[in-house]
């Protein structure tokens, strides 16, 4: 979970009233925070939600405090000037990289600790909300520099060449991924494109190669600067977009006059930041049910606009810098937390019961044992997943009857997960610079939709990746893991597009399939950015153990 470093005489002096050391851990509840630890004037905060990136920083929680506290309400006012300034997306980049939000802050003062809370709500935001900066990568540029428009583009790897961040020598994009330190710690990002992604101004001066670093001679900030150019580059436009609302609002903050920038991609033209507010209609009646507590309209608006969110003949408008809010229990939530659980009065007990695990989930937990026996290690992937995961990089031939979710925030967490052995592959191409051989499993829920009808069912997978595997092997493990149920399996000839044809097998008991096992297809193993083979395995124990029954 992320911490971040704070003063707290920076605090006060954002918020407008003095926090005591006393005062502070209450208030950082209210931030699902907590109180790390303090010397002095140094203050250590650590999050336990990764949902809130505009609090990891001073001046948002400086934002809710203000809420808490009475010193505001609603959402801040936050103004955007219209700027004359404009970045050209080309359309090499949309395989590559292909979203950018920017805007040009003017007018405040920078000094040390200013560059080090920057410094650290970039690092902290790309690295959680970023995935490392491959969702979202931050670039801050002193904008004196700059010649308008910016051109975003992609590019061979030794097309170009500059003097990134704190070296001396020129070198060519595909010099910096091998000898500088970023460029090694994020080369992952970029295995599997033939181009990198570039900005350089109109002067043809390099700004930054994304997600990697900046230019030494463009992207570094000196004190002497008072207007900075921000961007944010990533493959999910929602993310660049929260990266450019947050930035501003923390700019913003500290004096800077905030202006846009227009983006030009192929076919259309985006101003940022967008600083927008959605709606949400609010069933007042769900908040007492959900809740247990009685609230009237105006203590719904009370508590909602010290949550920093405005409220509107039902509606709740929510701030651009949150994107959490996905449904109206989100913003109960809200509610819930602004109200103070600690203050809902605990109801007596009416039935006394205890506690115990289901059979499916001991039989379940039996089996997880024999994997890690079998020397896999257990892995746990999100269930939301997108239909590339799911199908295309699959090689599947037909498309599978997903269940989808409403509204989803982002393509990539879109649908329910209908079978595990892609979020293993997905495994494997994230940790491709681990030593070989990786044995992963994973057993959890997945959602199978057939016709009207939605179905969940525990299963388990496993993947082996190294030189010497093979179907006999994957099968064995198949066998040991039936061995522990007491059954034998047989293994039938079938067809299936994700293994290679004659190295896969549907597992049967009893005459109805319960899995498959297989050699996993070149063409999935490409899909994935992966070199190495691999063999796998997925069986539906709720099928399993009903036969077994």
């Amino acid at each position: 979970m992320p911490t971040i470093n704070i003063s707290l005489k920076d605090l006060n002096n954002l918020v407008g009233k003095k926090i005591s050391e006393k005062d502070l851990p209450d208030l950082l509840a209210y931030a699902k925070a907590e109180l790390s630890g303090i010397e002095g004037d140094d203050v250590s905060v650590q999050f336990n939600d990764t949902n809130l990136p505009y609090l990891w920083c001073v001046e948002g929680l400086a934002i809710l405090f203000k809420g808490v506290l009475g010193k505001e309400k609603g959402i801040p006012d936050i103004k955007i000037e219209k700027g004359d300034y404009k970045i050209i997306a080309d359309r090499s980049v949309r395989s590559v990289r292909p979203f950018i939000s920017a805007f040009v802050a003017k007018g405040g003062k920078i000094d040390e600790f200013f560059l080090k809370q920057v410094i650290q709500l970039q690092e902290k935001f790309c690295e959680n909300f970023g995935r490392r900066r491959e969702k979202v990568a931050i670039g801050v540029y002193p904008s004196r520099k700059i010649s308008f428009p910016v051109y975003y583009k992609a590019v061979p790897p030794k097309s170009v060449r500059f003097v990134p961040l704190e070296f001396t020598k020129e070198m060519t994009l595909a010099e910096i991924l091998e000898e500088h330190p970023k460029g090694k710690e994020f080369a992952w990002i970029l295995e599997n494109t033939k181009k990198y992604p570039l900005l350089s101004d109109s002067n043809k001066e390099i700004l930054s190669f994304p997600p990697i670093i900046n230019s030494h001679t463009m992207g570094k900030l000196d004190l002497e600067d008072n207007e900075l150019f921000f961007e944010a580059t990533g493959t999910d436009a929602e993310g660049v977009n929260l990266a450019a609302n947050i930035f501003a609002h923390v700019l913003s903050m500290r004096g800077f006059s905030i202006h846009s920038v227009k983006i030009s991609y192929v076919g259309k033209n985006v101003i940022t930041p967008d600083i927008c507010v959605e709606k949400h209609k609010l069933d007042t009646d769900k908040v007492s049910s959900l809740l247990g507590i009685e609230l009237k309209d105006s203590e719904i608006k009370k508590l909602l606009e010290m949550a920093r969110f405005n409220f509107k003949s039902g509606n709740v408008e929510i701030p651009c810098f949150r994107n959490d809010i996905m449904h109206s229990v989100d913003v109960i939530e809200d509610i819930g937390i602004m109200y103070g659980f600690g203050n809902v009065e605990p109801l007596p007990l009416t039935a006394y019961t205890i506690g115990g695990t289901f059979d499916l989930q001991k039989k379940v937990d039996k089996l997880r044992d024999i994997a890690v026996g079998l020397e896999y290690q257990e892995i746990l992937s999100p269930i939301l997943t997108s239909r590339e995961v799911l199908v295309e990089r699959m090689n599947l031939k037909r498309a599978l009857d997903l269940v989808e979710i409403d509204n989803p925030m982002s393509a990539g967490f879109s649908v329910l997960r209908s079978w595990l052995l892609p979020g293993l592959m997905d495994v494997l191409m994230h940790n491709k610079h681990v030593d070989f051989p990786q044995k992963i499993f994973e057993q959890g829920l997945v959602s199978v939709r057939r016709n009207d009808t939605i179905t969940d069912e525990e299963r388990i997978a496993g993947i082996s990746s190294h030189v010497g595997v093979s179907f006999t092997k994957a099968r064995q493990a198949v066998d040991a893991i039936l061995k522990a149920c007491d059954v034998v399996a047989v293994y039938q000839d079938m067809e299936h597009s994700s293994f290679i044809s004659g190295r896969v097998a549907q597992v049967v008991i009893n005459d109805k399939p319960v899995g498959f096992v297989g050699e996993i297809h070149p063409a999935v193993l490409t899909s994935w950015g992966l070199d190495m083979p691999a063999a796998g395995f997925e069986l539906n124990l709720s099928e399993l153990f009903k036969i077994i029954k």
